[in-house]
């Protein structure tokens, strides 16, 4: 079992309402932060009993839409255990501005969100040539990018287009992508997703909620994650919670993950809970 666990997808959400107001992207608020939120205090504590050293908190678009500050807030306050994830709209001629401001407040990564639990079809093409200076601007900064783009149909030539034009900037798929693996070993119908992997700056992110909405038909975790691994390399995949939205603890969340991984060997699994994260995140590095 790893060592030392990472985690690049957790989120966070306040309890003061004044000082970060509800401004949710789309202007629905996501149910999981109604319902199973957790403050800053309360991921520290679920991270220390689950055993997990250190994380790159993801802003939450469906609570605070691109007001980033709790997140640097936390940041602020465990400098040594904690970076951030901030968003902003990459589609405003200000994005590069806004981008600076956050990566000057100590947030060393930034997630597009183009669709999720409250938006649920894609709202932005994020290879749209109106969004090359934000891209630009991550290439410049060295920040590593996060999309929730789906790595199939339209997605996936933005995702490809992405790459291949902006070498520099580490681009992570977030919840892998959610590749059409219905089909089974040696999953054929993804053939075009695993070209992916012709991209050294792409990277995959292994969430519960992205291997839970994969693993259909003839899918099983004990067969997918080591072709995800054979194709894109350890070294490319990194696990993130999604703790809160995920449900169960945080504990629940490492076992069951841990169990994903379990026909992997100590080093697989040591680069994706830990060590990809700290080349996404160089500042968690040990």
């Amino acid at each position: 079992m790893p060592s030392k666990i990472v985690d690049i997808h957790p989120h966070i959400v306040s309890h003061d309402t004044v000082r970060y107001p509800v401004t949710p992207i789309g202007g629905t608020q996501s149910e999981w932060s109604k319902e199973r939120s957790v403050t800053l205090e309360q991921l520290v504590a679920a991270m220390d009993e689950a055993g997990v050293d250190n994380a790159a908190i993801v802003h939450s678009s469906t609570t605070y839409g691109y007001n980033n500050d709790y997140v640097v807030d936390a940041v602020a306050a465990y400098p040594k255990r904690f970076t951030g994830v901030f968003s902003v709209n990459i589609t405003q001629a200000d994005a590069p501005d806004r981008m600076r401001y956050w990566f000057s407040k100590g947030m060393t990564g930034m997630r597009i969100f183009a669709r999720g639990s409250t938006i649920k079809e894609a709202w932005l093409a994020i290879d749209d040539a109106g969004n090359f200076p934000a891209w630009e601007c991550a290439s410049e900064l060295g920040i590593s990018v996060a999309t929730n783009v789906h790595g199939t149909g339209a997605g996936l030539e933005q995702i490809k287009s992405t790459l291949k034009r902006f070498p520099r900037v580490r681009l992570i798929v977030d919840h892998l992508g959610r590749p059409p693996v219905e089909d089974g070993p040696p999953y054929n119908a993804a053939k075009d997703y695993f070209t992916l992997a012709e991209f050294p700056n792409c990277y995959l992110k292994l969430t519960p909620s992205g291997l839970n909405s994969t693993i259909k038909g003839k899918a099983t975790a004990d067969s997918l994650i080591p072709k995800l691994v054979n194709v894109f390399g350890a070294d490319h995949i990194a696990w993130g919670s999604n703790y809160p939205a995920s449900p169960g603890t945080m504990g629940d969340i490492v076992a069951a993950s841990k169990l994903a991984l379990r026909t992997l060997s100590d080093t697989e699994r040591s680069w994706i809970f830990a060590k990809t994260a700290q080349q996404l995140y160089p500042v968690l590095q040990d």
